[in-house]
């Protein structure tokens, strides 16, 4: 294993040699998730109350068990489907909304050092085309990865074992020499349960909202803690 487990919330080593690909998560990993949280939470609900004459709390009320009735499936993630669902031209609203697109602590030096690396490093999201568009042009996201994939291209998220299909077929790589890093601990499930050797989450993938206090798999808070053995970049 590349991954010691000193307690069941921190990543004591990464043994880089012994693996040939990363696979690394986007919203909650490498960016702050506060930026998505605030704007489906509080700027998506805002627009939808201000159509239906609702204030924000009751609009917040009236949507909330439609998102929890979504989770996990694809239209989660799909600007598309909410669009349509809920009458707001979502990626002209979150394309006028970028201030809060942000990296998380360290994350540019790490991707620049596993940039240097032997490693193939490869983003996985299951943010929608549009929004990893959006994204990209705010932040230089491209010139870090070897390739960038958005589970909309599969028509399965994450969460399922179709997309860790389709991806090994893309783009083969060996679940035993591959770590993958995840803020969502039912997303690792689905990477273990298809064999994924080496799976790492954050502690704290909302900066506005205190780290976790435990996790299911080994975990960091930030990048310097699993950095070691990685190629130095001036």
């Amino acid at each position: 294993m590349a991954l010691t487990v000193a307690n069941s919330l921190q990543v004591e080593q990464v043994d880089w040699s012994q693996l040939d690909t990363v696979l690394l998560d986007m919203d909650g990993t490498l960016l702050d998730l506060a930026f998505d949280n605030h704007f489906w939470g509080t700027v998506i609900p805002e627009q939808w109350g201000h159509r239906n004459g609702l204030d924000l709390p009751s609009s917040q009320q009236h949507l909330a068990p439609i998102f929890t009735n979504e989770q996990g499936k694809l239209n989660w993630y799909c600007l598309d489907f909410w669009g349509e669902t809920l009458k707001l031209d979502i990626p002209s609203i979150k394309a006028n909304y970028t201030d809060g697109i942000r990296w998380r602590p360290q994350a540019e030096t790490f991707l620049s050092r596993l940039k240097a690396s032997h490693l193939d490093v490869v983003l996985i999201t299951n943010a929608h085309p549009v929004t990893l568009e959006i994204k990209a042009a705010r932040l230089p996201l491209a010139k870090w990865f070897d390739k960038m994939v958005s589970s909309h291209s599969y028509g399965a998220p994450k969460e399922t074992q179709a997309f860790w299909t389709e991806l090994s077929a893309e783009r083969p790589f060996n679940p035993n020499r591959t770590l993958f890093v995840d803020d969502a601990e039912h997303v690792l499930d689905s990477a273990n349960t298809f064999g994924i050797s080496h799976l790492i989450t954050l502690r704290q993938p909302d900066s506005s909202l205190p780290p976790r206090k435990s996790t299911r798999y080994p975990s960091i808070h930030h990048f310097e803690e699993i950095m070691q053995g990685l190629p130095t970049v001036d």
